[in-house]
């Protein structure tokens, strides 16, 4: 594969462990108590502050090349706000599995996006099959027809938070190649966070001790920490392997779901997010 057999095995551990990582953080939209919103400027800003450490004690620059690029970061740092937002509104009002799964076709996305904005990527008539497979997959996992049953809203807005981290994913390859992911995670957290002040003042959670750790963990640990993992991974294992084990985030964050908050699969989801799942893996299996 393309590493030697000293480091393979620790890169793909490492990147197992973060992949696991993203997965679990699900649960805390179940184990705090709080708003999407709230929770979600918790996690920025906890790892807006945990990312300035790493950058500070790896001696990696604050400042960026050019000031356009400042513009291009708070971009992305809205649309990184907007697609947490979604992602934990979808788990808050459904459940992790559901979240999860419908976040999931977010490489579906990614294929019908990215003609739009690359004009070497070309759409072809697969990437329209494997689309309405996903949403037959989508259709499966949703419990009940209703626009106003929790479980439908859920899903709808995972979907939307996979058409998000879909459009994050594309518009982050201008910037990946002038500057390094850390750096990249350090500003669009920073700006997120910014974003989301004023509406969490206005909102006026008040936190427990106990949800304010649960924030800080999810912020450091399960944000700053298992992204840099991920990419220190990444320099033993190829990126079509990190690809194909990041598809397996559901499967960790739904066993976590059963194991800690006794959550049960359905036959229809099972089935439903089976066919998700396969259409992200063939989908990242056909494009690397």
């Amino acid at each position: 594969m393309g590493f030697s057999r000293k480091t393979a095995p620790s890169g793909m551990l490492e990147i197992h462990l973060a992949v696991a990582l993203f997965g679990l953080s699900g649960l805390f939209g179940k184990w705090i108590a709080l708003p999407a919103l709230a929770i979600v400027f918790g996690r920025v800003f906890f790892a807006f502050l945990a990312l300035a450490l790493v950058i500070k004690r790896l001696g990696i620059p604050f400042l960026l090349r050019e000031k356009q690029d400042y513009w291009k970061m708070g971009a992305l740092g809205l649309l990184l706000a907007v697609h947490w937002l979604t992602f934990f509104g979808s788990i808050r009002q459904s459940s992790v599995a559901v979240g999860l799964l419908t976040f999931s076709t977010f490489p579906v996305f990614t294929a019908l996006l990215e003609p739009l904005f690359f004009r070497a990527d070309r759409l072809h008539w697969n990437d329209f099959a494997l689309a309405l497979a996903a949403l037959g997959g989508v259709a499966l996992v949703i419990p009940e027809w209703d626009p106003r049953d929790m479980g439908f809203q859920g899903a709808m807005l995972g979907v939307v938070s996979g058409a998000t981290f879909a459009l994050l994913t594309i518009l982050n390859r201008a910037l990946v190649s002038a500057y390094s992911s850390i750096q990249i995670a350090f500003y669009q957290d920073s700006t997120a966070a910014l974003i989301l002040l004023v509406p969490f003042l206005l909102l006026s959670p008040i936190p427990s001790l106990n949800q304010l750790l649960l924030l800080m963990v999810l912020g450091t640990v399960f944000t700053a920490f298992s992204h840099a993992l991920f990419i220190h991974g990444m320099r033993h294992v190829p990126a079509r392997s990190a690809s194909l084990i990041a598809t397996l985030e559901p499967i960790y964050g739904i066993a976590a779901a059963a194991l800690f908050l006794s959550e049960t699969l359905t036959i229809k989801t099972g089935i439903g997010g089976s066919v998700i799942l396969g259409v992200a893996v063939y989908e990242t299996f056909r494009r690397r």
